[in-house]
């Protein structure tokens, strides 16, 4: 990192920004196509529309920002000395205003608590991205198997069972038991006779 300017080449993780310089960000902000951004990504409508309410809002806070840039900040003193009686009231203000100095706080403790959540987030991203890429893998050679596979026409009895061996098993055990038909098969299919 030199100067105020980040090196964008060391943030490898698309969800943790690196401290950006705020001009930076506003230059970058005012150059968003905001038209190829709804339509070239693909998104859904819900999407288009938060992104849309996004955009009115966003314009909406900039010109609130331009109007109160361009109102007059300068206390006239000399004029509310004119106005008012009481001039032990005019000069109190205009001794607390020339000595005001705005509270800073430290935020490193609310910098380190967002880094934690930062962390755990990214740790759970990758668990989770490693979830989806095994069962990718998994998706990925189960349809390689479908599209290796034999038609459906050309199986036999004996590949069923070579691969699906718990089949023969209850077959032959309801042989054992005399037992010819499958229960339900007459309910959802009608008895069916040769003779």
């Amino acid at each position: 990192m030199s100067g105020p300017f980040v090196d964008l080449s060391i943030t490898r993780n698309p969800f943790i920004l690196p401290p950006f310089n705020i001009m930076s960000v506003k230059a970058a902000a005012t150059h968003i196509d905001w038209t190829k951004l709804t339509t070239s990504l693909g998104l859904k409508t819900e999407t288009v529309a938060a992104l849309s309410a996004f955009r009115k809002r966003n314009e909406e806070a900039r010109r609130v920002l331009t109007d109160l840039k361009e109102q007059k900040t300068a206390v006239d003193f000399a004029h509310y000395r004119k106005v008012l009686k009481n001039q032990a009231v005019v000069d109190e203000l205009e001794k607390s205003f020339k000595t005001f100095k705005a509270a800073s706080y430290d935020v490193q403790a609310q910098i380190k608590s967002i880094e934690a959540v930062e962390a755990k987030a990214l740790d759970r991203a990758k668990s989770t991205a490693a979830k989806v890429e095994t069962e990718l893998a998994d998706l990925q050679a189960t349809l390689k198997n479908i599209e290796n596979s034999r038609p459906i026409e050309e199986l036999t009895v004996d590949d069923v069972l070579k691969s699906r061996p718990e089949i023969a098993e209850k077959v032959d055990a309801k042989l054992a038991k005399n037992k010819w038909d499958t229960k339900g098969y007459n309910d959802k299919f009608g008895y069916v006779t040769l003779f």
